[in-house]
């Protein structure tokens, strides 16, 4: 996918969050190709970084780059009992309240619960045990667009 970021922020590797547009792009030329193919709150991550730039007002330097980004792969953790390298799965965060040091892994930030995912990585048991006794597991996931 191309979209535009602040000039800045332009650099291969780079993962944001795609917090939604603001009122300044409803009537900029450039929304097409910037915001549009982008879902509010997916994480994404620049592929590349083109030479070419156009004038921005909402950015601090007043320069957007045009960027190719895809969505980002996201470490989160699951059930243990779903975890094998290549399967499918429908992300669920724990049934949890407790707001503990696994809170961001439990209920990362670019996924929604029922969103379809490809398990890239079993990354392992987690180093301590779950606060609520669960049984689970830290994989990379892919979103499935």
């Amino acid at each position: 996918m191309i979209t535009l970021i602040g000039e800045d922020l332009a650099e291969v590797g780079l993962s944001f969050i795609f917090e939604g547009q603001v009122k300044e792009c409803e009537s900029c030329r450039f929304k097409a190709s910037c915001v549009d193919s982008l879902e509010k709150g997916r994480k994404y991550t620049i592929t590349k970084v083109k030479d070419i730039t156009q004038k921005c007002p909402i950015h601090d330097s007043g320069i957007v780059s045009v960027v190719e980004v895809e969505l980002a792969d996201i470490n989160a953790l699951v059930d243990s009992k779903k975890v094998f390298e290549g399967s499918n799965i429908s992300f669920e965060s724990p049934d949890c309240d407790i707001n503990c040091i696994y809170y961001d892994l439990c209920f990362p930030d670019g996924l929604n619960d029922g969103d379809k995912c490809i398990i890239l990585k079993n990354l392992g048991k987690k180093e301590h045990v779950c606060a609520k006794g669960l049984n689970l597991t830290k994989v990379t996931l892919k979103l499935h667009p």
